[in-house]
């Protein structure tokens, strides 16, 4: 996705608005088995699509939460603008992470992002909070719920 620049003090106005939803993530099989080869979580909800099915109420296997979450990465960028002149984004921190549905294996996902809280942190930063809701397409229950914390930089630093 192309992502728009933004003015600050545009930015400040967004705050308790909704920006926007990324687009839907297909959460394949192999993307579940590439998480669980990068972690080491090898829990058969999530690699044996067989086993889950028999022997858990979820139908057949499961992505972990933590892919989820890691995927609000790309959610983010799919609707935050870059903040001119802040172009270095760091990740400050998660508040209030709360995993509230399974997402299935082939299920796709998005990110509603609403604004929280824009602050200024000494003279070259900004701390930004972004309500994340990650949604499953087709389902009432949300996937995720949380809040991430980001520190932009200002570049003449």
């Amino acid at each position: 996705m192309n992502r728009t620049k933004t003015e600050l003090n545009e930015y400040k106005s967004l705050v308790g608005s909704e920006i926007g939803h990324s687009e839907w993530i297909t959460i394949s099989q192999k993307m579940i088995d590439d998480f669980c080869d990068v972690t080491g979580d090898y829990q058969f909800i999530h690699n044996d699509p067989s086993r889950a099915a028999s022997e858990t109420p979820f139908g057949g296997s499961i992505a972990h939460g933590f892919l989820t979450l890691s995927l609000i990465t790309k959610m983010y960028k799919d609707t935050t603008p870059i903040i001119a002149g802040h172009e270095l984004v760091i990740n400050y921190g998660l508040n209030r992470v709360r995993f509230l549905a399974p997402v299935p294996s082939g299920s796709r996902i998005r990110g509603r992002i609403t604004l929280g809280k824009v602050e200024p942190r000494g003279e070259n930063k900004i701390l930004t909070e972004n309500k994340i809701i990650v949604e499953i397409e087709d389902s009432e229950k949300p996937a995720m719920l949380g809040t991430w914390v980001t520190l932009l930089i200002k570049d003449e630093i």
